[in-house]
């Protein structure tokens, strides 16, 4: 990976996203050494979240971002909690995972909410794939417990649409449970809007 790769940010994902979840954080760091040794790649993220666990984000040319991936897979099966491959990644999944948000409240909100990231990003990217709704927000892992949480609008009809796209997509070990709110009352939307973590909108600090 070149210099200048290595400062881009998860923004310019293109055209293919890949990212692994490990309970173990050593094999999380191994996994991800043994990807970058293999192909290049033109994004690389990885960390810690809670509870204890460790992603690998790539993002690259495609055929690139399928070797790396079948390395990482091979690292640490024995701990590897989940993974995606978006060979088309949608770049509003792109811009959310950005931690960019565009929440504007639609004629309904649709909120998919996972066990863990894998599936949360896979939800939003078929979600607004496949139904015409807005993609608000993708919340992932830390201050979630692991979790990850997907939030769209729409017309009632497009929610309905994206949360049946995503129900058929995601395994039930994969799913918490999906809500469809058909209007959304102003309170709950303006703290929303704000920001869907609790303590940030009372002004505490970031946990």
């Amino acid at each position: 990976m070149t210099d200048q790769a290595s400062k881009q940010t998860v923004l310019e994902i293109e055209p293919a996203l890949a990212l692994l979840e490990f309970s173990s954080i050593a094999a999380g760091v191994l996994a991800g050494d043994a990807m970058v040794k293999r192909a290049t790649l033109d994004v690389v993220h990885a960390g810690t979240v809670q509870p204890g666990g460790f992603l690998v984000l790539i993002g690259g040319e495609v055929a690139e971002v399928e070797e790396a991936l079948k390395v990482g897979l091979e690292a640490a099966p024995d701990v590897l909690t989940d993974h995606i491959f978006l060979p088309g990644v949608h770049a509003d999944v792109v811009r959310a995972l950005g931690a960019g948000r565009s929440f504007e409240t639609g004629d309904a909100l649709g909120i998919v909410e996972t066990r863990n990231v894998p599936a949360a990003i896979h939800a939003a990217d078929k979600s607004v794939k496949g139904a015409e709704v807005n993609l608000q927000e993708i919340r992932l892992a830390d201050g979630l417990g692991g979790k990850g949480i997907v939030f769209f609008t729409g017309a009632v009809s497009d929610v309905e649409a994206a949360l049946a796209i995503v129900n058929g997509v995601l395994t039930p070990n994969q799913k918490i449970r999906q809500v469809v709110i058909a209007q959304l009352h102003g309170e709950m939307a303006k703290l929303i809007q704000l920001n869907t973590r609790f303590g940030t909108q009372l002004g505490w600090p970031p946990a």
